[in-house]
């Protein structure tokens, strides 16, 4: 039987984050739950200059991250780069694919290296439990089956991806799958939250792995209370606290896309390793 080896690469450069911690729990209980032998292993990608060799592995998940997005010359930046290039590479000349996940900060990393549109420092600073709208396209993504429209998913950031290239978008056969929501009284852009890159790589600008637990400690954060009371008042504040255990918003969001991700991953692993035998 096939062993299933799933790298997490670490992006929060040394600072303490809940995000990492739930993706790991996330791979863990999936790691649990599988017949197959589960290996998994972490990456501290920007702090320690880390990187999986994509021969050693079938699944990656890229995290989340703080602070600029845009090359700032260091180390790590090309190296990454090459991950992500490797990746699509190898997918369209093998027929064993190589799945990947890419979240919030990693998510900016790739469309600013695929050169995708505008990915741009925002007026203020984004935190909270937010709706997200599926595009056509997000209609038909599988890794959203069983969410609303609009689905409700966490948002921390400080750079946003607006203006996409919808003309490299058709060049590379990447789809936008979710936008931010519509506010046709403030004369902003939708910002871009979810685009499928490949059949094999999907990303977020939103945090699929957040739960209840995570965002409480997250609101004990001065920062992100004080970003989100600036940008929505106390009343949502208060709102957002009431509704982080609902079983319909990120509970719901948590148990299906990154879940849904790896099971996916999985079936066209063994599937893959049965046509190849």
């Amino acid at each position: 039987m096939k062993d299933i080896r799933i790298a997490l690469l670490d992006m929060n450069n040394n600072h303490v984050n809940q995000g990492f911690r739930n993706i790991k729990e996330i791979s863990e209980a999936f790691q649990k739950s599988s017949e197959e032998n589960v290996i998994i292993k972490t990456f501290d990608v920007r702090f320690k200059n880390e990187m999986p060799d994509i021969g050693d592995f079938d699944i990656f998940i890229s995290s989340g991250g703080p602070g600029n997005p845009h090359r700032e010359g260091l180390e790590w930046e090309d190296r990454y780069a090459d991950f992500l290039d490797s990746v699509l590479e190898h997918n369209t000349n093998n027929a064993d694919k190589k799945y990947l996940f890419l979240i919030c900060h990693s998510f900016q990393l790739a469309s600013i290296h695929w050169k995708l549109g505008n990915i741009c420092k925002r007026k203020s600073y984004s935190f909270g439990v937010m709706p997200v709208h599926k595009t056509e396209e997000g209609e038909q993504e599988f890794l959203f089956k069983n969410l609303q429209d609009p689905f409700y998913a966490v948002d921390s950031r400080a750079y946003q991806f607006i203006e996409p290239d919808m003309d490299r978008f058709d060049e590379l056969g990447m789809k936008i799958t979710a936008i931010e929501k519509f506010r046709p009284h403030i004369n902003l852009e939708r910002a871009v939250m979810a685009v499928r890159f490949s059949d094999e790589i999907f990303g977020t600008q939103f945090h699929p792995e957040a739960d209840p637990k995570g965002m409480i400690e997250n609101l004990k954060d001065e920062k992100n209370k004080t970003a989100m009371i600036e940008n929505f008042g106390m009343e949502k504040y208060l709102e957002t606290v009431d509704r982080i255990d609902d079983e319909d918003k990120i509970i719901l969001t948590r148990s299906q896309i990154l879940p849904r991700f790896l099971q996916s991953a999985k079936k066209n692993i063994l599937k893959e390793c049965e046509v190849l035998a």
